[in-house]
C-alpha cells in the first residue's frame, strides 16, 4: 500500500500525560484499576499499604503474582503499546493497555513500578515533574526508584510479585488535606474493592485476598443472596454476537426483615436508594453498580423509593467490551440494542416484585398477601387513588359494631383522616430521609404491642362470640399483629411465671 505524504505528529510528552490526568479517576476507582492488573497477572493476594506523611504521603499496591522481567515490565509502562481490538485471554480484566498508568497519573505526579520475576527485579518510573523540565519533550521513561525512594521497595521481598509506588499525590493531597481526610480516604477505598472484587473475595476458599494496611477486606455483596428473605429469578442466559450474557433479579428483604446492621450495611455507601438498578460484571468483576442503563417504557427509569430494593446482576464475557461501550475507567456501559428489550422486560419484572415488597413490608410470600387483613386499603378510579380504612379490619369493625348512637361521628372521624393523609409529608420524609417511616409497631416495646392485641382479642372473644382459637387465628392474619405470631399466640392462655408480656 502506498502511503501520501505525511509527517511524524508526536505528541508533547508532559502535556499529553497532564491531560490523561481529567480522565475523571477517583482514587478508589484507579486503586481497583491496579488490581485489575494483579488478577491478570494470577495474584492471589494483594495488599494495600497506605502512609500518612503530609505531602510526602504514599500509596503502595504490592501483589504476589507473576511478575514481570525487563521487557515485560517496559511494555506494560508504555502508553498505547496494547490495542483495544488485540484478542485477550478469557481473564483478562483489562483491555485498553493504559489502566494502571492513567489511573496512577490522576492521583499522582510519581509512578514506580517493581516487579521480581525468576529472581531479577526490574523497576521503572515516570515522573510528570522530570517530563515537564524536559527540553527535547520527550517521552523519558527512568530507571530504578526515586533517589532517597529505595526504602520503598522492601515490601517486595524474594518472591515473585508486583510492587506499585504513588508518591508526590498532588490529586490525593491537596492543601488543606489533614491525616483524618486520609483516614476517611482508605475507607472509601475499603468499601469499593469490597463491592467490585467481592465475588472474589467470597466463600471459604477465595479466589482474592485483599487487605489493607493489614486489615482483610471483607466482601459486600450487593443482592444479599444468602439471606432467606431475598428473592431472586431464575438465570437468564441471553446469546449475542459477542457470547453470552447472563442476568438474575434479586429482590433483597423488606427492613422489617433485616436486623439494624445488615440493614445499614445492605444500604451501601450512598444508601438504598441509590444503590437500585443494574450492577454488570466482566469476568465476576463489578464494573458498573446501581444503574437503570437508561432503560425504560417511554422515558428511562430514574431511581425511586419505590425500587430501592431491586438489583439486577448482568454478566458479560470480555469479548463484549465495544459491544457495551466500556470506557478506560471501567465505569459506562451501555447494552446492545439487540437485548435492550430484553433485559427491560427482566427489569421490569423485579421492579415490580419490588414495589410489592416495598409496600407490603415483605409480606409477599405465596398466597400470603391476599390472606393479610390490612387497615388501609386503596381505591382505584377516572379522578386518581385514594387510600381508605377498612371497616372490616377487626380493631376497627369490632369499635364500630359498639358504637351506638356514636357510629355517625364514629364514621366522620374516620373519613377526616382518610381524607388528610399526609402523603405529601410522607413523600418528603421518606425521600430526604432515605428510609421508610416506622410503622407496624416497629422498635415499640412488646408490652404495648401486647395490650393492643389484648383490647382486640377480648373484644373479638366477648363481644363478638369468637372462640378463643377462632379469635387468634383471625389475629395472625391481621396487619400488623400477623409480625407477631408468639404474642398472638400467647393470648387467652394463663401466664405462667417467667413469661413476659
Amino acid at each position: 500500500m502506498t502511503l501520501s505524504r505525511s509527517r511524524q505528529a508526536p505528541p508533547r510528552a508532559s502535556a499529553m500525560i497532564e491531560s490523561l490526568r481529567g480522565l475523571g479517576y477517583s482514587a478508589p476507582t484507579a486503586i481497583a484499576d491496579l488490581i485489575d492488573n494483579s488478577i491478570s497477572a494470577g495474584a492471589g493476594r494483594v495488599d494495600l499499604l497506605f502512609h500518612w506523611e503530609g505531602s510526602h504521603s504514599h500509596i503502595r499496591i504490592l501483589d504476589d503474582g507473576d511478575g514481570m522481567n525487563d521487557p515485560e515490565l517496559d511494555k506494560a509502562m508504555r502508553l498505547g503499546e496494547r490495542s483495544p481490538k488485540d484478542s485477550r485471554a478469557s481473564g483478562d480484566l483489562g483491555r485498553f493497555g493504559l489502566g494502571m498508568k492513567t489511573a496512577s497519573f490522576s492521583q499522582c505526579r510519581r509512578l514506580t513500578v517493581a516487579s521480581k520475576k525468576d529472581g531479577t527485579t526490574s523497576c521503572l518510573r515516570w515522573d510528570l515533574d522530570v517530563l515537564a523540565r524536559s527540553e527535547d519533550n520527550g517521552w523519558h521513561l527512568l530507571e530504578g526508584p526515586h533517589p532517597g525512594s529505595s526504602h520503598l521497595l522492601e515490601v517486595l521481598g524474594n518472591s515473585a510479585g508486583t510492587l506499585v509506588v504513588w508518591e508526590e499525590m498532588d490529586r490525593i493531597v491537596a492543601p488543606g488535606f489533614m491525616e483524618q481526610d486520609f483516614l476517611d480516604l482508605m475507607d472509601r477505598v475499603e468499601q469499593h474493592l469490597a463491592m467490585v472484587f467481592h465475588r472474589y473475595l467470597e466463600g471459604t476458599s477465595p479466589k482474592l485476598g485483599l487487605t489493607i494496611n493489614g486489615r482483610p477486606i471483607a466482601p459486600w455483596d450487593p443482592f444479599l443472596a444468602r439471606h432467606p428473605a431475598t428473592s431472586s429469578s431464575p438465570v437468564e442466559r441471553i446469546p449475542t454476537a459477542s457470547g453470552i450474557v447472563e442476568a438474575q433479579w434479586h429482590v433483597l428483604p423488606h427492613k422489617d426483615k433485616l436486623d439494624p446492621r445488615t440493614h445499614e450495611s445492605s444500604g451501601g455507601r450512598d444508601g438504598w436508594t441509590a444503590q437500585q438498578g443494574f450492577y454488570v460484571y466482566r469476568n465476576e468483576r463489578l464494573l458498573l453498580a446501581g444503574s437503570w442503563l437508561g432503560l425504560g417504557q417511554g422515558r428511562p427509569w430514574s431511581k425511586e423509593e419505590a425500587y430501592r430494593l431491586a438489583r439486577i446482576r448482568v454478566d458479560i464475557p470480555n469479548t463484549a467490551d465495544e459491544d457495551w461501550r466500556i470506557d478506560i475507567r471501567k465505569s459506562v456501559a451501555r447494552p446492545p440494542v439487540a437485548i435492550r428489550m430484553r433485559l427491560t422486560r427482566l427489569a421490569e419484572d423485579a421492579r415490580e416484585h419490588a414495589r410489592r415488597v416495598f409496600a407490603h413490608r415483605g409480606q409477599t410470600g405465596r398466597g400470603r398477601q391476599q390472606s393479610v387483613i390490612q387497615a388501609w386499603r386503596v381505591d382505584r378510579s377516572d379522578y386518581g387513588i385514594r387510600y381508605r380504612i377498612d371497616e372490616s379490619h377487626p380493631a376497627i369493625k369490632g369499635v364500630m359494631d359498639e358504637a351506638g348512637p356514636l357510629l355517625p361521628a364514629l364514621k366522620a372521624m374516620l373519613r377526616v383522616i382518610e381524607e388528610t393523609v399526609p402523603v405529601q409529608r410522607i413523600w418528603l420524609d421518606t425521600t430526604e430521609a432515605h428510609e421508610t417511616p416506622r410503622t407496624g409497631f416497629s422498635g415499640e416495646p412488646a408490652g404495648e404491642i401486647a395490650a393492643v392485641l389484648g383490647a382486640v382479642f377480648r373484644n373479638l372473644v366477648e363481644r363478638r362470640g369468637y372462640q378463643p382459637e377462632e379469635a387468634r387465628e383471625r389475629l395472625i392474619k391481621t396487619e400488623p399483629f400477623n409480625n407477631f405470631p408468639e404474642l398472638v399466640r400467647a393470648l387467652g392462655k394463663p401466664r405462667t411465671e417467667g413469661d413476659r408480656p
